[in-house]
């Protein structure tokens, strides 16, 4: 941090940085966008990749101390306030089934992710990981999140984060219809928890809620989403153990407990004791939404599209058979347990 204070180039690039963000501010509230569902982080590393590969705008290398502080300090911070999303009253209120089909869906998502991306598909170890991640827990959020403790290059972020947007979006879509048409059979609890509990992003879920316009579902899908965020926490600590234990690399192989995950959990715990007025939280969740798309702005800038596109279509079907283990498989598991 000291080298960034004295680096006057370092404000100049976080102000660029911020500027960009706020553009794409502006883009995410028009209808049409609002429409297909794209939330403000997803349309922030779209920009930054459309700046870099398509507009070809250059950004000097003086202000890569910026990009660096906003993919890894500022997202860390973002990621401990984002518990202010959170409370245990709400999680509670909602009865222990919702917490059982999230913590079955994170794990059972994430353990098929893992085991097809690798053994089966040969695919890059942290990209499986990342991809599995996105599905099974909270969308580019859970991405930047398990980037941190990855330490990848940018590009395979942003390939995961790809496979949210294709499928969290198509499912926004498709639940509020396979529910209209009553093909689902699903009571407004039940169908709650389905949409919570196996969409991808917070805004993919309040989305597709909002489309069925029923109170119960609108709620509580919500609810059961953010349990699913509130697991980012323990998994990153078993992903850093297990990471460590199956590491080749015996300089690093030391384990190093993701603090900002503990402290996410921390700020959660807090807020359910409704210490802060409600105007002052809803600021800060402005706020921080606000830094982590600086760090997912930074973050598509920093992607060069002919290293994305060298991965190939495999992340691709490994999100597919991830969807469909999501959509199905939480089908089931909602009406065996719910």
């Amino acid at each position: 941090m000291k080298e960034y204070i004295k680096d006057k180039n370092f404000y100049v690039g976080l102000a660029l940085l911020g500027f960009f963000t706020l553009f794409a501010k502006y883009i995410s509230l028009l209808d049409s966008v609002e429409n297909l569902g794209f939330s403000f982080l997803i349309v922030a590393i779209l920009i930054g990749m459309i700046f870099t590969n398509i507009l070809k705008i250059k950004i000097s290398s003086n202000f890569d101390n910026s990009f660096a502080f906003a993919t890894k300090t500022l997202l860390r911070i973002a990621i401990v306030f984002y518990g202010f999303r959170l409370t245990f009253n709400e999680i509670f209120q909602l009865g222990w089934q919702a917490f059982i089909v999230a913590i079955i869906v994170v794990c059972s998502t994430f353990i098929l992710g893992y085991f097809i991306g690798i053994k089966v598909l040969k695919l890059d170890k942290e990209i499986t990981i990342l991809t599995s991640v996105g599905s099974a827990i909270c969308g580019a959020a859970a991405i930047l999140a398990t980037e941190a403790v990855l330490k990848n290059k940018a590009y395979k972020s942003s390939v995961a984060v790809s496979t949210v947007v294709l499928f969290g979006t198509f499912a926004m879509f498709l639940y509020p219809y396979l529910y209209s048409i009553d093909f689902l059979n699903l009571l407004p609890n039940e169908m709650a928890i389905y949409i919570g509990g196996t969409l991808h992003e917070v805004a993919h879920v309040v989305g597709a809620s909002n489309s069925i316009s029923n109170e119960t579902i609108e709620n509580n899908a919500v609810v059961v989403k953010m349990i699913r965020v509130m697991l980012i926490a323990p998994f990153l600590v078993l992903l850093m153990l297990f990471l460590v234990k199956t590491s080749t690399n015996k300089q690093k192989s030391k384990i190093t407990i993701p603090w900002f995950a503990i402290f996410f959990i921390g700020v959660a715990f807090f807020n359910s004791f409704n210490f802060v007025p409600k105007t002052i939280v809803d600021n800060i969740n402005e706020i921080d939404t606000f830094c982590l798309a600086m760090a997912m702005m930074a973050l598509g800038i920093k992607t060069n599209f002919k290293t994305f596109f060298e991965v190939g279509i495999k992340p691709i079907v490994l999100a597919t058979i991830l969807f469909i283990w999501l959509s199905v498989g939480g089908f089931f598991l909602i009406k065996f347990i719910v």
